[in-house]
């Protein structure tokens, strides 16, 4: 093992046990014979809960192993985005990260199969746990799982003695999966109740040890070894001084705290959500992050458990298990102002909310060279008498150009297109750009059209996940109405489209080629196309005028969505001194994270390049100069050095 642990780490939580990257099928209502396509996510409830715990503001830690192939670099580094501490991820390269594969065939029943063959979680050995490690945190939440095995249950073990003898808290999830105890057949993954003296017995040995003993009916029976709910809770009571939560599915929770009342109904309980029920897979996990974010922060159990239920309605009413969890502003959103709807995915407040909470990275400033150009780069080889293939190669130096100017630094990104780009896209990856912006507007259109298909979302479902959508849209707030409604519409479905395929959107709007542009015009344009309900994660704009028509831009946006990333500004083909001039002009206005430019980068470039009269490393020397006076010309404007 080469991993090394960090024995400062402060955190609120470590939990132990199963990482799985979960497989699931995107076909509702299918059996899993008829699946055809999955969606990819991080499973297993400690991964779970510690992404969960993570997102409502906890700092929490995995402890387990994950393979060392691309599936346990995926959870790796998912984790890491998600504010998630990977210093006990041990990478174990003798065996595989554990799969999970499933389906939701009908509300509550969620067929699935575990492919934990000799998986890497389950090779978890005590000596993975460093003691250092475990005694900075505040909790420690172990697994019901992970006490089927001698070796991972002396590992939890382990981690339960550090953190009693530091004085800290030790959390029992039972979840009981019963053919992970090799009880029921492969098939079996979604069976959640086989009676064992074994595992009874296992279970019982822990609970003196925990101090929050969470499950439902059917893991605290197992957990009890007894056959009536009301005698379970009893004995575990006799076992152990812990706070116990009773799981009750679409009925809440019910929390005892001290002896366990003949009515179970007299505990202590938080406020409950009528929610449609979509797939309740993961929904415990979602549940113990939204108790455990209330119980280590201080609150009362009614808060907590209120939080609780919160988070596990959020999870039964999206698809996927930890991606779907939701943030603490999102949580809090919905506490305040509650849901229109029972399917809280369909609920575009709260789905708007999530997105922008949790997206893949920030992206405070952006230096962008756009190289998406068409037909400009059409009419500069057809003058040059040169073959339109050679615009592909072109491309693949205005990246090269970049690339040498970004220097592996952040806030560097690119705009390449897909009918002479996919060479540069390629190179692109090479580099540690920012960020990849790619266009679907059919050049010069007005009204908008797609370039390739108006089917969009079909197109955009093969990108990678961390390119995002450009659609340039010649918009003027006083264009005739039909014009506009046609417009309009067509935004409001590529809109759809990207959140329906997770693809960050960026619009860039153009009213000054077709109308005045005034102080009011374009804040005008996007306070119509915010009224639609479009909200894009970028904006590109124009230079404006005055400082008062930013003024209103910045006041349109942080109005309609203080979530949007931000402005970034267009060229034009404008010299470089008219660039640093807009530049300047937009020094106070905070909304305007960057610029997009491109025919004053390339144009020189590419005239003499076709012609014949350049060479590569010439043209792309021309263009990293042009590039890099830019992105100083950016720099000292906002005060500040490339890092």
């Amino acid at each position: 093992m080469s991993d090394t642990v960090d024995a400062q780490a402060s955190l609120d939580v470590i939990t132990i046990g199963r990482a799985s990257v979960d497989l699931y099928g995107q076909q509702i209502g299918s059996r899993l014979e008829d699946i055809t396509s999955f969606a990819k996510s991080v499973g297993g409830c400690p991964a779970n809960i510690a992404v969960g715990t993570a997102r409502l503001g906890l700092r929490s830690a995995l402890l387990t192993r994950v393979g060392g192939e691309q599936m346990g670099r995926f959870i790796r580094e998912q984790l890491v985005r998600e504010g998630v501490c990977d210093a006990a991820l041990k990478t174990d390269p003798e065996r595989l990260t554990a799969l999970v594969l499933l389906s939701v065939e009908e509300e509550g029943v969620s067929p699935m199969i575990f492919v934990r063959t000799d998986c890497a979680d389950m090779a978890l050995e005590p000596e993975d746990v460093n003691e250092a490690f475990v005694a900075s945190a505040r909790a420690v939440v172990v697994t019901g799982t992970h006490f089927s095995r001698p070796n991972t249950a002396a590992a939890q073990r382990k981690a339960m003695r550090i953190m009693k003898e530091k004085g800290g808290k030790v959390v029992f999830d039972i979840d009981y999966r019963p053919n992970l105890w090799g009880l029921a057949g492969h098939a079996e993954g979604f069976g959640r109740y086989v009676k064992s003296d074994r595992v009874s017995a296992e279970m019982k040995a822990v609970l003196p040890d925990c101090d929050l003993i969470v499950g439902t009916e059917e893991e605290v029976l197992i957990a009890s070894g007894e056959s009536e709910l009301l005698q379970a809770l009893k004995t575990i009571r006799t076992l152990s001084t812990a706070t116990i939560v009773l799981k009750r599915g679409a009925m809440g929770c019910i929390v005892y705290d001290g002896p366990i009342p003949d009515d179970l109904e007299d505990g202590v309980v938080g406020q409950g959500f009528a929610i449609e029920v979509y797939n309740v897979l993961g929904a415990g996990d979602a549940f113990m992050s939204g108790f455990l974010r209330g119980w280590l922060g201080g609150e009362s159990l009614t808060t907590s458990a209120t939080w609780a239920n919160a988070c596990g309605a959020f999870a039964v009413s999206r698809l996927l298990c930890a991606p779907e969890y939701p943030t603490f502003e999102e949580l809090r959103y919905f506490l305040e102002h509650g849901s229109s709807h029972r399917a809280l995915r369909k609920d575009e407040a709260l789905n708007h909310i999530h997105w922008a909470t949790t997206r893949r990275h920030d992206i405070p400033s952006m230096m962008t060279f756009a190289c998406d150009h068409r037909m400009q780069l059409e009419a500069a080889a057809e003058k040059a008498g040169a073959d339109f293939s050679r615009i592909k190669e072109f491309k693949v130096l205005a990246v090269k150009a970049a690339a040498h100017v970004a220097a592996g630094r952040p806030g560097y990104g690119m705009l390449l297109d897909e009918k002479y780009g996919r060479e540069a896209m390629f190179e692109f990856a090479r580099h540690p750009f920012t960020w990849l912006g790619r266009p679907v507007e059919l050049p010069g259109s007005r009204p908008l059209r797609f370039e390739f298909s108006q089917d969009i979302g079909s197109q955009l479902i093969d990108w990678p996940i961390d390119h995002c959508i450009k659609c340039l849209c010649f918009y003027h707030p006083d264009d005739p109405a039909p014009l506009k409604q046609e417009q309009q519409q067509k935004l409001r479905a590529l809109f759809d489209a990207a959140r329906k395929v997770g693809r960050e959107l960026l619009v860039e709007i153009i009213a000054g080629k077709d109308g005045r542009l005034d102080d009011t015009t374009v804040s005008r344009a996007l306070e119509e196309l915010y009224a639609l309900g479009i909200k894009p994660d970028w904006w590109k704009l124009e230079p404006q005028a005055s400082s008062v028509a930013w003024a209103n831009i910045e006041a349109a946006i942080r109005k309609n969505d203080p979530y949007c990333r931000g402005v970034v500004l267009l060229g034009l083909e404008a010299p470089q001194d008219e660039l640093e001039a807009a530049f300047a002009a937009t020094a106070g206005v905070g909304i305007v994270k960057g610029f997009a430019v491109g025919r004053t980068l390339f144009a020189s470039a590419a005239e003499q390049w076709f012609a014949g009269k350049s060479s590569d490393e010439e043209a792309v020397a021309d263009m990293a100069e042009r590039f890099e006076k830019l992105t100083r010309a950016w720099l000292a404007v906002r005060g500040r050095e490339a890092a």
